[in-house]
């Protein structure tokens, strides 16, 4: 049984604007789902529609194998026994850590002495130990937002929703709270979905990602499936900046409609001939030494450092091409010769 289902959900708003259109997803038991697609893809507006602060215009939403909105029924979000993060802590300052975590518990009418144990229960289990009794306005951002996934877990929620929950904070103390929570979820078992801008947050934390665009999801898949196997030059753009050129693929080789570049079948992954977008991500591009007559031929226009690879962009007869270079940086102002080891079909050009 799937811990989160939606079966054909489509949500229209009184004004015709499409907030999701046909959307068939299941979040398995103890999965961490994430969200990820550009502004006004609808990530959002699905993961409030699970939450309940959104309902359907058709389609079911499922919760533990129970329907939670639908034709006729629809369950107000207190009562989906979800936890929910959002991008800003929203601890109550006139309320101790203590208070602040255990007012779903007090909600529900739990005695005193059982919420003081539960309270201290999460409040371990988030890494702050014995601060019941501190002013939330004492506490760094990361600890505050740890209190807000506290009261979050107090309950036991059948799912943990999280709405940009670490993009207000900076790093290196949200690159650490994203491995507390990725280790705090897995052992907990607890299934989550979480909605982020931050693709590299995404791809690190997630078992499997889901990319949206228009209110669709356009591909769901392991961080891996999804960068090494995009779907279409969107996805590839959007999750890896691919670069993406147009073109034709006649008798297995493709042939670029701007750009002298031409690549053989056993570079290209394509099923079909005919015209589209070939997507090439950068680290599919090395550089080396080579003709300044050679088609993939061109000039280092930009170079940045990175830890894992450098990012660099080479102009080639006008087009700019994206390049994860590992190794020695080349300089700007560097003649190089582009070799391309894979590049990804499209038949539809976006």
């Amino acid at each position: 049984m799937s811990a989160i289902g939606l079966d054909a959900v489509d949500l229209v708003y009184p004004d015709g604007t499409v907030g999701l259109s046909g959307i068939d997803l299941s979040v398995a038991d103890g999965e961490f789902l994430a969200l990820v697609g550009p502004s006004g893809s609808g990530k959002t507006t699905l993961l409030r529609t699970v939450a309940g602060f959104l309902g359907p215009s058709s389609g079911t939403v499922t919760i533990g194998g129970d329907t939670v909105a639908g034709e006729r029924r629809t369950v107000p979000p207190e009562h989906r026994g979800l936890g929910m993060v959002f991008q800003q802590h929203a601890l109550w300052p006139h309320r101790t850590v203590g208070r602040n975590i255990s007012y779903p518990l007090e909600l529900a009418r739990m005695p005193r002495t059982k919420r003081a144990q539960r309270v201290a229960e999460v409040l371990d289990l988030v890494g702050l130990p014995g601060l019941e009794k501190r002013d939330p306005a004492t506490l760094s951002g990361g600890q505050r937002q740890r209190v807000a996934l506290a009261r979050a877990l107090v309950r036991s929620p059948r799912a943990l929703l999280l709405d940009e929950a670490l993009s207000s904070l900076d790093e290196p103390l949200r690159d650490r709270l994203r491995l507390e929570l990725r280790s705090l979820t897995r052992a907990a078992g607890l299934t989550v979905v979480h909605v982020t801008h931050d693709r590299s947050e995404a791809l690190a934390l997630a078992d499997r990602v889901a990319i949206l665009d228009g209110g669709r999801i356009v591909q769901i898949g392991t961080p891996e499936d999804v960068v090494h196997r995009p779907v279409s030059s969107f996805v590839a753009q959007f999750l890896s900046d691919a670069n993406v050129i147009g073109g034709v693929i006649d008798d297995g080789r493709f042939h670029a409609s701007n750009h002298p570049l031409e690549l053989d079948a056993d570079v290209i992954d394509a099923a079909v001939d005919g015209m589209g977008s070939l997507s090439i991500l950068p680290g599919d591009i090395s550089l080396g030494a080579g003709s300044p007559h050679d088609c993939a031929a061109g000039l280092v226009t930009s170079s940045l450092f990175g830890r894992d690879a450098s990012d660099v962009v080479v102009e080639s007869h006008g087009v700019s091409f994206r390049c994860s270079v590992r190794g020695p940086r080349p300089t700007v102002g560097e003649r190089v010769t582009m070799t391309i080891a894979r590049g990804i079909f499209d038949p539809v050009a976006r």
